[in-house]
């Protein structure tokens, strides 16, 4: 076994380590892990990011469902929509999207850097959620769904299909606050829920690549699992530490490598 594929399956456990330990974000870890550690190419990385956090998604989901955290009305309204888009960018966007795209001067804009600069621009959104303190739920608002909120989960659904489709990101940072603004789900539920809905967009989309690329299943599974093995042990871990301070620190973190990657990828020094 080479160096680069030790070093990648290393990723695999902190990805589900930070899973279990914070309830999330550590599927923001996936592409950059198989990009710059295993040297794949980012549309096929894409594509297996979604495997992983499709899988890893729905362990936690399980989870959720056994506690009955999971708003089954909710997850319809946003993951068909949601479940279209991602599907379609999977399966007929991104293959339609040329290698090279076009040049500005001796700038070059390909597939591949787009899709990694648009990737680093949603690890600093998702930094700040991470960072940023949260407010507090208002109990007293009037929080329940109505046809204008819930035409509004629509669009949200899929617009968060399409980004999921083009990144590989399980986009959890922007589906619980619409789940808890505009579905009127508590924090834990709209966590719960919002795995539920990963889980089933990360793994249709996954299967709108079937057939347009070449997968490593072995691979593939063999990372994914010990990617659960670490989430099992983080659920463990998070017993001892302060996950809110762990949270945030992980955000910073992912800040630093989200403006990492994207000047490695504007100056023209990345894959």
């Amino acid at each position: 076994m080479e160096i680069t594929q030790i070093l990648g399956f290393i990723g695999a456990l902190i990805i589900g380590l930070v899973l279990g330990l914070t309830g999330g974000g550590g599927s923001i870890l996936t592409v950059p892990v198989f990009v710059y550690i295993l040297h794949i190419n980012p549309v096929t990385a894409t594509a297996y990011s979604l495997f992983v956090v499709g899988s890893s998604s729905a362990v936690g989901a399980i989870d959720n469902f056994n506690k009955g955290r999971i708003d089954f009305k909710s997850s319809l309204i946003f993951a068909l929509p949601a479940v279209i888009a991602i599907f379609s960018t999977r399966k007929y966007l991104l293959p339609a999207i040329p290698h090279h795209i076009t040049n500005v001067g001796s700038f070059e804009l390909t597939k591949d850097l787009m899709i990694m600069s648009f990737f680093a621009v949603l690890m600093l959104i998702a930094s700040a959620s991470m960072i940023l303190k949260k407010k507090k739920e208002c109990i007293d608002c009037d929080n329940k769904p109505t046809e204008t909120k819930n035409g509004l989960m629509i669009f949200l659904g899929a617009l968060t299909g399409l980004v999921t489709g083009l990144v590989g990101a399980g986009g959890g940072f922007i589906i619980v606050p619409i789940l808890v603004f505009l579905a009127g789900l508590n924090m834990k539920e709209a966590v719960g829920t919002s795995l539920f809905i990963i889980a089933i967009n990360s793994i249709i989309g996954f299967l709108g690549d079937l057939g347009h690329m070449e997968i490593d299943w072995v691979f593939l599974i063999l990372f994914t699992i010990i990617s659960v093995v670490g989430i099992f042990f983080g659920i463990y871990l998070s017993r001892f530490i302060n996950s809110h301070k762990l949270k945030k620190a992980f955000g910073w973190m992912v800040l630093v490598m989200g403006i990492y990657i994207l000047w490695m990828e504007l100056s023209g020094s990345g894959i």
